[in-house]
C-alpha cells in the first residue's frame, strides 16, 4: 500500500486527486495541504510514501517546501504535479530534490505508474520535461542559466534588493540566494558587479 499526501491550493483538485487515488487498489491518501508550508508540517507529522506537489501555491510555493524536505531528510518522495512546463518550473524543482515531474494532463494510468516508480525512488518525468533536461546538458554553461535565473540577474543588474527581488518574484530570500549561488557557478564569479559584468559580456544581458 503506497501512501500520499496531496499538496494544492485548490480543493477542487485535491477532491479530485483523492478520490481518484481511493478508488484503486494499492494507494491510500492520508492528508491533504493547501501550501507548501503546510505540506512540509503534514509530510513529518504524517509520513507519507510519496507527496503530490504542486509549484505555484500562493501561501508556500512547492519548490520551497521540496527544499526544506531535502534539507530536513524526509523519508517521502516528492512527485510534482503541475500545469507548468517552463524552465522557470521545472529545473529549480529538480535541483530542489523532486523525484519526478508530471504535467496534470497526464493520463490517469501514467499518474499511477509514476506514483508506484516514485516510491521505489525511480525518477519519472514527462516528455517535455526531460527533452527539457537534455537540453540544458547539452548547452554551454552561460546558456544554461534558467529562465529564473536570468530574471534574477535582470534583477541584479538594475540594483534590485534579494529582498524586493524575492517580492517581485513571488520567492522567498533563500530561493534568491539559491539562485545566485547557482548563477556565480555557472558564470565561474564571486559576486553580484561579476556576474553583471560577465552576463553583459557573453550577451545574456542586454
Amino acid at each position: 500500500m503506497i501512501t500520499l499526501l496531496v499538496v494544492d491550493d485548490h480543493p477542487v483538485v485535491r477532491d479530485g486527486l483523492r478520490g481518484m487515488f481511493e478508488s484503486a487498489p494499492g494507494f491510500t491518501v492520508l492528508g491533504e495541504a493547501a501550501d507548501g508550508v503546510q505540506a512540509v508540517e503534514l509530510t513529518a507529522r504524517l509520513d507519507p510514501d510519496v507527496v503530490l506537489m504542486d509549484l505555484r501555491m500562493p501561501g508556500g510555493g512547492g519548490v520551497d517546501a521540496i527544499a526544506e524536505l531535502s534539507r530536513r531528510g524526509a523519508r517521502a518522495r516528492v512527485l510534482v504535479l503541475t500545469t507548468y512546463d517552463t524552465d522557470t518550473d521545472t529545473l529549480p524543482a529538480i535541483e530542489a530534490g523532486a523525484t519526478g515531474y508530471l504535467l496534470k494532463d497526464a493520463p490517469r494510468d501514467e499518474l499511477f505508474g509514476a506514483v508506484r516508480a516514485a516510491a521505489e525512488g525511480r525518477t519519472v518525468l514527462s516528455p517535455a520535461v526531460a527533452s527539457r533536461l537534455v537540453q540544458r546538458v547539452r548547452a554551454p554553461d552561460d546558456e544554461r542559466l534558467s529562465t529564473r535565473e536570468r530574471e534574477v540577474l535582470a534583477l541584479v543588474a538594475r540594483g534590485t534588493s534579494n529582498r524586493d527581488i524575492a517580492k517581485g518574484l513571488f520567492i522567498s530570500e533563500a530561493t534568491v540566494k539559491t539562485h545566485l549561488t547557482h548563477i556565480y557557478g555557472k558564470l565561474d564569479v564571486k559576486d553580484r558587479a561579476a556576474a553583471v559584468a560577465t552576463a553583459y559580456r557573453r550577451g545574456i544581458l542586454d
